[in-house]
């Protein structure tokens, strides 16, 4: 990757020392890196990589649509072009669905796989919903409101409005910001699963959702765990999709169990 390349990544590189494999964190659609700053204040021992992911926070996207192609290369050109030969990778939502993408492609890479809060074998009326908060965006009509319902209990964010207010300011984008948005929105809303693909993937994997996650059910994340090679599921209780943010001491204590053991 060329140094102008990776200057379009806006990338967060803690480097501790050789001897640990990094911790790298995939985002979901319409957030940035910054959604895992509970997670990087935790891992103080690991060395940690958080990205923005194409079109989003200051990384730039100037094609028309957006694959799961696209976003597993961009993570691979950031790893050569830190020498990073083995990463423990943790993905969120559609990041999840990236870094399930980035383990079949390049296993060789993949100390493990950790999956927070991701879409599995969902129902037609599943993906009806989605692709219906899909086209309201499309029109520009306010869905950042029903998303943070989605993502926290109403008891969190009444007693961290701050939490309330900074994911606001994410989700209300300029119209430049809002277009790329809409383009991998549009990837999440219509992925299809690739089930043999996924029934391949032979890493250690740890698979977590919130128990109250509405998108992203526990029994989304069972399917998967089962389907898997080599998977655990633990569900995050009283969770919702964010639960690596509402509950992120109790996360964090099973991301740094599974890949220590």
């Amino acid at each position: 990757m060329s140094k102008s390349n990776f200057d379009n990544n806006q990338n967060y590189f803690n480097f501790i020392d050789n001897k640990t494999i990094p911790l790298v964190f995939v985002h979901g659609v319409g957030l940035d890196h910054k959604m895992w700053n509970s997670q990087i204040k935790s891992f103080l021992n690991f060395s940690t990589l958080t990205y923005d992911l194409l079109g989003h926070g200051k990384t730039n996207f100037e094609k028309d649509n957006v694959t799961l192609d696209d976003f597993s290369n961009q993570l691979l050109s950031i790893l050569d072009f830190l020498k990073i030969e083995k990463i423990n990778l943790v993905g969120f939502s559609l990041g999840s669905l990236i870094a399930l993408d980035f383990a079949s492609k390049f296993d060789k890479k993949i100390n493990s796989l950790t999956l927070i809060g991701t879409t599995y074998k969902r129902t037609d009326e599943q993906r009806k919903m989605v692709i219906d908060r899909y086209n309201q965006a499309k029109l520009n009509k306010p869905i950042s409101k029903q998303a943070l319902k989605r993502w926290f209990s109403d008891k969190y964010l009444n007693e961290h409005p701050e939490t309330y207010d900074e994911f606001m300011q994410i989700l209300n984008k300029n119209p430049n910001d809002h277009k790329n948005f809409l383009k991998s929105y549009n990837l999440f809303a219509n992925h299809v699963d690739d089930i043999e693909k996924i029934k391949k993937i032979n890493c250690r994997t740890l698979v977590m959702t919130g128990s109250n996650d509405p998108g992203s059910t526990p029994l989304m994340s069972k399917e998967l765990s089962n389907d898997l090679a080599n998977a655990r599921f633990i569900e995050i209780p009283d969770g919702k999709h964010l639960c690596s943010i509402e509950c992120a001491d109790i996360v964090n204590k099973n991301i740094n169990k599974f890949i220590e053991n």
